[in-house]
Order: C-alpha cells, then structure tokens, then sequence
C-alpha cells in the first residue's frame, strides 16, 4: 500500500468516526469512501443512489464502525422483495431459486471440498442464486463460509444491480458454460449468437432479430425460468409410458431412472424420487412438460413460422431418445458386472445400477468413463440440438457419447478376462 492510499483510507475514517453520534446514522458513504471506494462508486452508478435508497435500506444502521461489522444486516432476497415483489414473486417460483437446494441434494456434493459448496468456489458459486432457509444461513455465516446469500446479486452485481447488465448474455455465461452445461459457449457460436454480436458491431442493425438468453428463457423479463426437459432431460410423468413412446425408449427411460436412483431395480419409486421431485430437475407431469414447451414455442415463432419451431423442437426431443438408447445400454453393461460379481458395487448404492449422481466420486475408471457419458457428453448432444448448434450436437456430444460405449463395452470385456482368470 503506498502512501497515498494510506491518507485516503486514514481521511475516510476520521470522516466516519467523527459523523458518527449516539443519535444519528453513521456517513456509509464518507468512511466508505476511503475503505471500499468500488463500493460506494457502483452505489453512485445504480438507480438506488438516485432514487434515494441510501446504504441502511438494504444494510440496516446498526453498523457504525470497524468493532461493530456482526451489526450489518444480511441482504437476502427477502431484502430486494420489499421494492421488488413481483420479481421476487416470479424467481422464488423459478429452477434458479431451488438451485442451492437441488446442489445440497446431490450426493456427490457432500464429498467436495468445503470451500467449492459452503465456500461458493465450486458448485456453490453458482448454486448460490438459490434461495435459502434462515438457518442455512445462519449455519453459514457462522462458519465464516463467505457471502453470497442474496439470490438476485447473481445477475444484478452489486452494487449498481443493473437491470441493464443483467439482460445482457453475459450475465449468465458465468454459471451456464463448461463440463455439464455450455450454454454459453453453444448459443454464442450458434447463429442466434454470431447474429447477436454482429448487430453489436453494427454490421447487422439494431432491429434485426437475434434472440439472447434472456430473450428466450426470460420473456418480457419473466424471472420464473423452466425449460420443458429440465436439467437432466428426464420425464418421468408418474413413472408412465407417455403418448407415441417406443417400446425401446420406455425401457432405456427405464433404465436412466434406475441409475439415477429414482426407480428400484422392481421399477418402484424410491426415496430420492422426492429429491428430484422438489428441486425440479425433471418434469413429473405431461401438463408441466407441455406448459414449458408451449410457451418456448410461442417464442421461436417470434421470429419463426410455428411449423419450422414445432419441427427444431420435435428435433431436440428425438436426439433425446437416441442418446437415452446409447445411455441406457452402457448403464446396463456395468449393471451386469454388478450383477456376476467382475465389478464391486459401492455399499452407498441403493441398487445394482451404477449411480449416475455420484458424479467423479464413482471408484472405477469405468463408473467414471459412465459419469462422463451421462453429464457430459449427453448434455452436449441434446443441449447443442436444442441451442442449434451443430458441432455441439455432433462432435461434442453424440460422436463423444458413441465413443465412451465402445470404451466401457471394451473396458467390461477386460474386466472380465480378469475376473475369470482368478
């Protein structure tokens, strides 16, 4: 630190502690000034500097000095309902608000590190936006795992909280991009995104059409975000056939459902259904897939004819059914090491399939090898069709997914030449 900054943050603070008395608020912005002056500058760039929503709204005014910080009040999303109701009212009803809750469900999550879930460097750094019970909270900040607790400061930063910044793409490249879901990198090498930053570099107009993020997900600013295939692009629909399912997708569907611990070997409802069931991550009805894809078409046909829009999502839904077939047999070819005794399956496994939410905590190269297949690269196949992305769907994903079966169907092979030479 040189001598500069030392007289900036030494006249921040007498400028603090002298405005400071028994029956009037502390000046936030005078010690602030000195001490986080990127703070206080991004203050003075948000609507609330100018719309007189001073420091006390969000923070309180128990906070007074450097001995009294515990004081400050902890902004959660509570704290932005009380000017934004009807924002808050959509998001807490959106998959973005049960995010902390579908990571803390995740088994796998309580094998990480503390400072990559609590500590919001991993998982938890996006997971974040979700929202959180009081005494999670609590727990939270006394374990001194970080901050991170108020939901919409994961798209709106503070402390401008631009609802500007928030509308651009990038907002959301930071948490839907790399291993389990590139969105980011998928809608901007797909045409709508080349379409989007060429209308930026003004070789396109203003008003030609290239939908972003939130164009498509979050409709005249709608905060109640859902896709109809959910995260992990199951339906389960009271674990019934659906209308015009094959024979053979029914049983690969099946077979998915087993391994990620939702059906019994017997084909019966576990414990975790209920897991998956309240933080969302697949549709447990035909009405809750058909509302979401009713109002994604009614967006593609923005710009789209609706025949054309019908016809890419009819796409999407049948890529689904091919990578589920690619899937499914590679499940049961280490359900069948299980099963004849090559493999060991984990004593923490609820059935004789392998688990697909023990993500990179499976034992074996071969588990691994599935873990990769199933989060990976069948998310690249799907999500590439759905966000028009050829290479995503082709070479990431499908072409990937053809090469991890012939890995496990060969690596099951050796380990059975093992087995039958003990």
């Amino acid at each position: 630190m040189n001598t500069s900054q030392k007289i900036v943050i030494a006249v921040g603070l007498t400028c603090c502690l002298a405005s400071v008395r028994a029956d009037d608020a502390p000046d936030c912005v005078g010690c602030h000034t000195g001490i986080t002056p990127g703070i206080v500058n991004d203050w003075k760039l948000s609507k609330h500097s100018g719309s007189d929503v001073g420091c006390s709204e969000c923070h309180g005014d128990a906070h007074s000095s450097a001995d009294d910080v515990d004081k400050v009040k902890t902004v959660t999303a509570d704290t932005c309902a009380e000017c934004h109701q009807e924002q808050y009212d959509q998001f807490a009803k959106s998959k973005h608000a049960l995010s902390w809750a579908s990571m803390k469900a995740m088994p796998t999550t309580h094998y990480k590190p503390m400072e990559l879930i609590d500590g919001m460097k991993g998982c938890g750094g996006c997971h974040k936006i979700g929202l959180k019970e009081t005494s999670e909270i609590n727990r939270l900040k006394q374990e001194g795992s970080g901050f991170g607790y108020a939901s919409c400061d994961a798209c709106h930063t503070r402390h401008t909280f631009s609802v500007k910044e928030a509308r651009e793409p990038e907002a959301c490249a930071t948490c839907h991009m790399g291993f389990d879901h590139p969105q980011w990198e998928m809608w901007s090498t797909s045409k709508h995104g080349v379409r989007h930053q060429l209308k930026r570099d003004e070789v396109l107009p203003e008003t030609a059409a290239a939908p972003t993020c939130q164009h498509c997900h979050m409709s005249k600013g709608d905060h109640n975000i859902h896709t109809a295939w959910g995260f992990l692009a199951v339906r389960t629909d009271g674990l019934n056939r659906y209308p015009n399912e094959s024979d053979q997708w029914w049983a690969d569907r099946v077979t998915i459902l087993q391994a990620l611990g939702v059906l019994d070997p017997e084909g019966k409802p576990t414990g975790r259904l209920d897991v998956v069931a309240s933080a969302k991550v697949a549709k447990l009805s035909a009405a809750e897939f058909d509302a979401e894809r009713t109002k994604m078409l009614a967006i593609c046909s923005e710009c789209h004819s609706e025949n054309f829009a019908k016809g890419e999502l009819a796409k999407g839904d049948r890529m689904i059914e091919q990578v589920d077939h690619l899937l499914a047999e590679a499940i049961r070819v280490i359900a069948g090491l299980y099963k004849d005794g090559v493999l060991k399956k984990p004593d923490s496994y609820a059935s004789n399939f392998p688990d697909l939410l023990s993500f990179s905590d499976s034992p074996t190269p071969i588990e691994n090898r599935l873990f990769l297949m199933h989060l990976k690269h069948r998310m690249r196949a799907f999500q590439g069709t759905f966000h028009a992305n050829p290479d995503y769907a082709l070479w990431y994903g499908w072409s990937e997914m053809q090469m991890d079966l012939t890995e496990i169907k060969a690596m099951a092979e050796d380990l059975r030449r093992l087995h039958a030479g003990k």
